[in-house]
């Protein structure tokens, strides 16, 4: 959801506005078939290209993680890159401002200095050209979280409840909850994160019940 928003790119933004499976959405587009015809197989391939792509995973390196030659992994990339045009004008301009600037911002404007992003050594230069990209998606939903987390602390105690935030893993919060809190709680908790910051895609938080955690999942 991030990269849809930072990117802009019109494909990706309406496959979650639509509340589309993204990783299904991907498949479609990549293999150039109708959602519906997408196997489990395609659909894990587009899966590992979402997360890896826009990491700057190589053609190599997927290839290696789906157990495909290096030419299919090109070609998974390649028609990554076409379905979601966009993504892939995003991160060449991350890099290239990382280059001029020194440094890449997340959407709440902290910055992530990269003092080897013009380094002669090409291996260095490659991991600091990957955290360009990187830091902006992954400091941006950490910037989300936190805001998430302030604004349901405030909600908590303004209605004096009992319940705890006890634990936050990423992109997910965990609770110890009263039970006759319960009904409170869950819209709390959705309100404070669906409404952490407004982006060009909705955020949208999935909340789960149980004695532990293994439960709640």
């Amino acid at each position: 959801r991030i990269m849809a928003h930072l990117s802009g790119d019109m494909q990706m933004q309406e496959a979650f506005k639509r509340n589309e499976d993204i990783h299904t959405a991907t498949a479609a587009k990549i293999f150039k078939v109708r959602p519906e015809e997408v196997t489990s197989e395609m659909r894990r391939q587009a899966k590992m290209a979402n997360f890896g792509i826009i990491y700057g995973i190589s053609a190599w390196g997927l290839a290696e993680r789906l157990d495909i030659s290096r030419s299919e992994g090109k070609q998974l990339i390649e028609g990554y890159f076409a379905s979601y045009p966009r993504v892939k004008k995003f991160m060449d301009e991350a890099v290239h401002k990382a280059r001029e600037k020194g440094y890449v911002e997340t959407i709440m404007q902290r910055r992530r200095y990269l003092k080897d992003i013009n380094s002669n050594n090409a291996i260095v230069r490659g991991v600091a050209e990957r955290n360009a990209i990187n830091a902006p998606i992954q400091g941006s939903a950490a910037d989300i979280i936190k805001i998430a987390m302030i604004r349901i602390h405030k909600m908590m105690q303004e209605a004096n409840l009992r319940s705890e935030m006890i634990l936050q893993v990423h992109d997910e919060l965990n609770f110890n909850c009263i039970r006759s809190e319960l009904k409170q709680l869950r819209h709390i908790i959705k309100e404070g994160m669906e409404n952490a910051v407004q982006l060009s895609v909705p955020l949208t938080a999935e909340i789960g019940v149980g004695e532990n955690w293994l439960e709640a999942h």
